[in-house]
């Protein structure tokens, strides 16, 4: 309330050159001479500071985290930390896999899936979805885990490369009829 009255004192005063109509003040009645406020624009910005009495500031308590939910369920939903992390992962050594398996033996990636790759990518599965699903479930957020390098959104870009180079992989060897090297 003071501040409000102190503002609106401050801009009506002579010295800003904004009075009521009627007032008796105009601009021409202010010598120039006298102080000086530079013009704002309409849109320009004013930055107003406040501090408590005696200089010391007040502390402004931030509002609480929202608490994240643990659920498996929720981890596991369309929106959850988990679907597209332990996807991107399991492209990511899918992807790697494919190509050093093409390179060694030449097979292509259907080739591969048919000739027991089935087992393999259901054990590789259970054993990421497990490894990445208990720190989410136990509170643990992977930003709170990233590192300058190895940041949780290199890991989200790279798997999402990986399962468009995967895709990619096999659909050109679809085309091709045959393994890509």
């Amino acid at each position: 309330m003071a501040t409000s009255s102190v503002m609106q004192s401050i801009m009506v005063s002579p010295a800003t050159g904004v009075a009521t109509k009627g007032a008796g003040l105009s601009r021409s009645t202010i010598p120039r001479s006298s102080c000086y406020v530079p013009r704002q624009g309409r849109n320009s910005g004013v930055l107003v500071r406040c501090m408590a009495k005696g200089g010391q500031k007040d502390e402004v308590e931030s509002p609480p985290k929202a608490k994240v939910s643990t659920g498996l369920f929720d981890l596991l939903s369309f929106s959850g930390p988990a679907p597209e992390r332990i996807n991107g992962r399991l492209a990511m050594i899918g992807f790697v896999a494919a190509i050093a398996v093409e390179l060694s033996k030449g097979e292509d990636v259907f080739a591969q899936i048919s000739n027991g790759g089935i087992p393999w990518f259901l054990l590789t599965t259970g054993v990421l979805s497990v490894a990445s699903l208990i720190p989410l479930s136990s509170g643990v957020s992977v930003e709170s885990k990233s590192k300058p390098f190895w940041s949780s959104d290199a890991e989200m870009l790279n798997g999402r490369f990986a399962m468009l180079g995967l895709v990619a992989l096999a659909l050109t060897e679809f085309v091709k009829g045959g393994a890509l090297v």
